[in-house]
């Protein structure tokens, strides 16, 4: 509370009792109520000024804790994905596991094969599981989601139509991991 807020609540009490008489009994009444009503003003004043204290540090406790719980869900945003990753990594490891494994070459190669196509088909599963998608490369060139890296001539193809798919892209969603590598026909 200001110190001329203060001054008027006096001010307004000093009235009061003014107009109640003017003997001397008054006047003795008048002066204790005085000092009654300057210290409850103080006491008001104590209290609000605690109570604002009090309000003003639990807002900043608040305030660092959503802070920090926003920098730990930026830091920890890809723990599901990665968590979703390690089912591929478990499979290429028992892959390369199998490999050393005492059979002939006739044996390990379509084990390694298959291996390696359900490995795939587990990033593949993983990639659909978080909105990431392969980008289409049948049909005409984008520039926004194709990178032209060679022009070849192609009879089967019309001229800025894509040839063949050097390497993938994929999509997050809307967004643009990675464009697909293409050759188009002249």
């Amino acid at each position: 509370m200001s110190e001329i807020k203060q001054d008027e609540l006096v001010n307004e009490e000093l009235e009061k009792t003014e107009n109640c008489c003017e003997t001397q009994e008054c006047s003795e009444v008048k002066e204790e109520s005085l000092e009654d009503v300057v210290s409850r003003l103080e006491d008001e004043l104590k209290q609000s000024e605690d109570k604002f204290l009090r309000v003003h540090a639990d807002f900043e406790n608040i305030k660092k804790r959503l802070e920090k719980e926003k920098f730990m869900a930026i830091d920890y945003a890809s723990e599901k994905f990665a968590k979703d990753l390690l089912a591929p990594l478990d499979t290429l490891e028992m892959a390369l596991q199998s490999a050393n494994a005492n059979i002939s070459a006739e044996e390990l190669l379509p084990k390694l094969k298959e291996g390696i196509e359900l490995t795939i088909k587990s990033f593949l599963t993983t990639f659909e599981k978080h909105n990431i998608t392969k980008v289409a490369t049948d049909g005409e060139f984008d520039p926004n989601v194709h990178n032209a890296v060679m022009q070849v001539d192609s009879e089967n193809h019309e001229s800025g139509q894509i040839v063949a798919e050097l390497q993938k892209g994929y999509l997050l969603k809307d967004r643009l991991l990675r464009p697909s590598m293409v050759s188009i026909a002249n």
